[in-house]
């Protein structure tokens, strides 16, 4: 028998204790966030019970490979979902389940089925949120930690390029989010054509 609050418990404790303080995107925070959404879109899409445990666990140990290291963390998050879980009761097939769904969050997103879709559009959920800006100054703030990006016009042209790509896979989301996605790809284009007038 699965036992979810426990499986959550002992994350939560471990993502509160033991994550880098640099990790000002990939918090603690962000896995509740996404744990929130993922919970509403199991509503929304009307996912049953036991499948909705799976993708909650799944939200709680997306980014759980942060952990270990900053570099293929779903890679690492599936390592701690094999090490772990089955002390709290999930099957092998649960398992490999939640890491697929883990693993489908890699960018560019690949979602195969229903599951991995929810998690994709739980983990970008802010896209299409009026929270945009200030979520992503976080991990503007993070990159730059990282020294994966060194200007905010790289930042800016950056986005402009994501959410070019990015999609909802989601009819939740598709409803919900896409319209504000735009607005905030026309807003961060305008930027980037006053770089480029400047030039």
């Amino acid at each position: 028998m699965m036992d979810y609050s426990a499986s959550k418990a002992f994350i939560l404790d471990k993502l509160e204790r033991n994550l880098p303080t640099d990790l000002y995107y990939h918090g603690l925070h962000h896995t509740r966030d996404v744990l929130a959404t993922t919970q509403v879109l199991c509503e929304e899409e009307k996912i049953d019970a036991h499948n909705t445990i799976l993708l909650k666990t799944a939200a709680l140990y997306h980014d759980a490979g942060f952990l270990r290291h900053h570099f293929n963390h779903e890679v690492l998050g599936c390592e701690i979902v094999r090490e772990y879980l089955p002390e709290f009761g999930y099957t092998k097939t649960d398992i490999e389940k939640i890491c697929g769904m883990i693993m489908s969050t890699k960018i560019p997103q690949s979602p195969k089925n229903n599951l991995e879709k929810i998690l994709c559009d739980a983990d970008l959920d802010y896209l299409g949120r009026s929270d945009f800006k200030l979520i992503g100054d976080t991990l503007y703030k993070e990159l730059k930690a990282y020294e994966v990006i060194d200007t905010e016009e790289r930042w800016n042209r950056m986005q402009v390029h994501f959410l070019e790509k990015h999609r909802f896979f989601t009819k939740t989301n598709q409803q919900k989010r896409r319209s504000g996605k735009l607005a905030h790809l026309a807003a961060l284009r305008q930027v980037v054509a006053a770089y480029d007038d400047m030039v």
